[in-house]
């Protein structure tokens, strides 16, 4: 009758992890031979267990990351750029404690998004919230959130979040209102938050692609700095390794009418 009274009072208390647990060991003879202070520990341990299962599980789902990739399923055989140490040290999210922003840059088809999403993601793991944010839907909010006046509502939101990850950024050069778009998002969290942003031109060629040469400088001038930037290189993923561009075979040579493999006629 005491269990169930205090299996009753932990659900009322939202503890029904440890409820669970305390049926369990109540059922249990494993655990009769147990001290009073170990069984509780172990409720508690499954109680924080689950509590952090349940976070880790919301701000996943919050994030909405374009993959569900994690650091240990990043391919470091195949040659592009990738060094085990730098990603598995960022892995560890002190950059992220630290407020700097991470670059991931290369041609398409490399896994720039894959590698971006599972830093991301280790994030998440270790308490930090994210947000994925394809670029070219992201101008198309904030142009629509200026309308409609949410414009401040919308960027402040962002401006929370703990790792922001810009996929596909400058994959077309940006107007002068997109520019300034840009440099309200980034200037939120200069400083304060960090930002993932991946781009298929090099990071060289990022100030030309923004248009006006002050906001630029500006947007620039907060990202560079404590920028870890991870230079991809190599062939298209998507392709199969060791695969090789076909080629297409040479046509035949034409005929003469009489068909003997001469030229044809003029």
């Amino acid at each position: 009758m005491l269990n169930h009274q205090t299996i009753d009072g932990l659900h009322a208390l939202k503890l029904g992890a440890m409820a669970a647990g305390l049926a369990e060991q109540a059922a249990s003879a494993a655990h009769q031979g147990l001290s009073f202070e170990e069984r509780l520990g172990m409720l508690v341990d499954r109680e924080l267990a689950e509590r952090e299962d349940r976070r880790l599980q919301r701000y996943l789902k919050t994030a909405k990351l374009r993959s569900d990739a994690v650091v240990e399923d990043v391919d470091f055989r195949r040659r592009r750029g990738l060094e085990r140490p730098e990603i598995l040290g960022l892995a560890e999210a002190g950059w992220v404690r630290a407020h700097h922003n991470v670059a991931v840059v290369g041609p398409t088809g490399v896994g720039k998004t894959f590698l971006a999403c599972a830093l991301a993601n280790a994030a998440v793991r270790r308490g930090h919230t994210a947000l994925y944010l394809r670029a070219s839907r992201m101008l198309d909010e904030l142009a629509l959130a200026r309308l409609d006046g949410r414009f401040g509502r919308l960027t402040a939101s962002w401006a929370r979040i703990d790792v922001l990850l810009i996929d596909d950024f400058l994959l077309r050069p940006l107007s002068a209102d997109q520019a300034a778009d840009v440099l309200e998002v980034i200037e939120d969290r200069a400083g304060l938050r960090s930002v993932i942003i991946t781009s298929q031109l090099p990071i060289a060629m990022w100030h030309e692609a923004m248009g006006e040469p002050t906001v630029a400088d500006a947007v620039l001038d907060r990202v560079l700095q404590n920028l870890h930037r991870i230079e991809l290189e190599g062939e298209s993923m998507r392709r199969p390794e060791g695969a090789k561009t076909t080629k297409a075979p040479a046509a035949a040579p034409p005929h003469d009418v009489a068909g003997n493999g001469g030229e044809a006629p003029r």
